[in-house]
């Protein structure tokens, strides 16, 4: 962190004062004592900790690291400090009595990776803030309760060692899974399951109160506030721990009737030996989540399946003897659409800039997908993507002439110039060919810094 950013840290909370048992209990995220099953602590002294001078910093130190848009006060990140400074004694104060109050949620709504949009409803920075700190609290108490087998929104845990997972349940004979896919998980969370959940474990009533206010602070969309009374918004850092403090139920219930399974946030596989066992958990867990949590199940995108007929995380599973982590096909196809629209002929944009745009969604991709083990598929990527670039390049060159002046220039013989121009074939046939090759090799992209997603 620079010194700049460090300095607004500290002076934002100067004059706070700090209760020392909270002071104390911040020095992590983890409980005190270990605990078992039979032996979940309830919390007290939520929003004493939650409001204390440390774990307030480190609150303002993570929203100023994810930045993010305004709500609908129209307030930046990189003005939340200095409102604070001003600010932070009577919030303080309205927190610990239970009065504070939410504003409504700026809607936003994004593309699916799948189809479809998917509504985020977006909190003020000064609510991201207090959420943030709510969970920094929360999630240590939480988190060592949780299911192993869940791996979404939880320390030291990532979608990588949930696929490892998987991967290893399918090495062990588990050959088919039932994909559950919840209908509409976070529009149709049920307030008054969610809040029993949590005041089984908390016993601070304000805390509590915050929390119900968050989920029914309703969201501001075409001038108006419409009410929210189920469904937990997507977009704020309280979000997704109470994602997992809702299907915790169901891991439990998993874990009880001894099913091998991962869950993801709102992705669910459980792992069975046979097609005719995995009806069996299916038809089951439906009527669970159904009758206990009020959930409903996707039919038309769960199924008892191959795993390498489902995509889970973005990657498949093949089902040979020794189980291989593939790109599923719709990732594939995801990111060739994503390519196309960088390298489409109408745009106005000179190459060293759409490589470096390239460059930029590429590498994140490859930190990815680069665990998968099938380079062969990474290889043909790597050939398609140079090959959008050569076809976009010959477009850019457009007539004839400008077109023989670059292939001369570029080391192609003057009969191959000629040869290529004179060819009637389309530009994405011509991409392929032996002058485009030659003038445009593997070298030139990676000069210009196009990474190789193979490598």
């Amino acid at each position: 962190m620079n010194r700049k950013r460090q300095k607004t840290l500290n002076e934002t909370f100067d004059d706070a004062p700090s209760g020392e048992a909270a002071e104390q209990f911040i020095e992590g995220t983890e409980l005190e004592t270990p605990t078992t099953e039979t032996e979940i602590p309830r919390i007290s002294r939520v929003m004493q900790m939650m409001v204390s001078k440390r774990n307030a910093k480190e609150a303002l130190k993570r929203v100023l690291h994810n930045k993010g848009a305004a709500g609908i006060d129209g307030m930046t990140v990189e003005q939340l400090p200095a409102y604070l400074k001003m600010h932070w004694q009577r919030i303080r104060q309205e927190l610990l009595e239970g009065r504070y109050k939410p504003q409504p949620l700026r809607r936003v709504e994004i593309p699916k990776p799948g189809g479809g949009m998917r509504k985020l409803g977006i909190p003020t920075v000064l609510d991201r803030f207090i959420q943030q700190a709510m969970q920094q609290i929360l999630q240590g108490y939480f988190d060592q309760t949780f299911s192993k087998s869940s791996y979404g929104f939880r320390p030291r845990r990532s979608a990588h060692q949930a696929v490892w997972q998987a991967q290893q349940y399918v090495g062990s004979g588990l050959r088919w899974v039932v994909d559950i896919d919840l209908e509409k998980f976070f529009d149709r969370v049920n307030h008054d399951i969610l809040m029993g959940l949590l005041a089984s474990r908390i016993e601070d009533r304000n805390a509590l109160k915050l929390v119900r206010s968050y989920l029914k602070s309703g969201v501001l969309e075409d001038g108006l506030v419409q009410p929210t009374t189920e469904g937990q918004p997507q977009g704020g850092p309280l979000s997704p721990l109470l994602s997992n403090v809702m299907l915790d139920v169901l891991d439990k219930e998993l874990e009880r009737r001894g099913h091998k399974f991962v869950r993801y946030a709102d992705d669910c596989n459980v792992y069975v030996a046979s097609k005719r066992a995995g009806d069996r958990v299916m038809e089951a867990i439906t009527k669970f989540l159904e009758r206990k949590l009020k959930l409903r199940v996707n039919k038309e995108k769960s199924a008892v399946d191959r795993p390498s007929r489902r995509k889970f995380l973005g990657f498949s599973i093949s089902t040979q003897q020794e189980p291989k982590r593939r790109i599923a096909p719709q990732s594939v196809a995801r990111l060739k659409k994503r390519v196309r629209e960088f390298t489409r002929k109408t745009k106005a944009m000179k190459l060293e800039m759409i490589i470096g745009a390239l460059r930029r969604y590429l590498l994140g991709w490859k930190a990815y997908f680069g665990f998968c083990e099938t380079p062969s598929v990474l290889q043909k990527l790597d050939r398609w993507i140079r090959r959008r670039l050569r076809r976009f390049i010959w477009l850019q060159w457009r007539r004839g002439h400008k077109r023989f002046t670059e292939l001369i220039k570029r080391g192609v013989s003057r009969d191959l110039a000629l040869q290529t121009i004179g060819n009637p074939h389309g530009a994405w046939h011509l991409s392929n060919s032996p002058a485009l090759s030659i003038a445009l090799p593997n070298k030139y992209f990676k000069e210009l810094g196009l990474p190789q997603l193979a490598a």
